[in-house]
């Protein structure tokens, strides 16, 4: 009924308040479409550099599905920090490039079932919200970012 109409658009405006206060530069990045001619073997290593290409060119890097809880908390902890972090929504990519990635993605991190989030900073893969709140509570995540210069405090 309304209730549940009200709800919803509370839930909408909480989710715009959330990306308003964000105080980091979130992008979904669009390259150029994978050919369809393409196989899926030239596909696949074609994610695989563009995951490579998208690592080494930025300091922070997050693969991401935008309805995945964990990748949210690991942008809220990032973003937390202060870091200037270049989200890649898999979800949101053209030409079906974003279900290659997601299974490269898989190879990189070792877990097919469990691609995102997949976290690079400085150019290597830390991994996924586990090894990035690991990385956090054990005191080696901010060091790690100020080296790949995503931290300048």
């Amino acid at each position: 009924g309304g209730g549940e109409r009200e709800r919803e658009r509370e839930r909408e405006r909480e989710r715009e308040r959330e990306r308003e206060n964000m105080q980091c530069y979130l992008s979904s990045r669009r390259g150029g479409g994978i050919g369809q001619q393409a196989t899926e073997a030239e596909a696949e290593e074609a994610a695989i550099e563009r995951i490579e290409r998208l690592a080494s060119e930025n300091a922070v890097v997050l693969f991401s599905i935008s309805s995945c809880c964990m990748c949210h908390v690991v942008k809220r902890l990032l973003c937390g920090l202060g870091v200037n972090l270049t989200v890649y929504e898999l979800d949101e990519v053209d030409v079906g490039g974003g279900a290659h990635i997601q299974t490269a993605l898989g190879r990189f991190v070792g877990d097919l079932s469990q691609p995102v989030p997949a976290v690079f900073i400085g150019g290597k893969l830390v991994g996924g919200l586990d090894h990035v709140m690991a990385a956090h509570i054990s005191g080696q995540l901010v060091p790690l970012l100020k080296e790949a210069g995503a931290l300048w405090l």
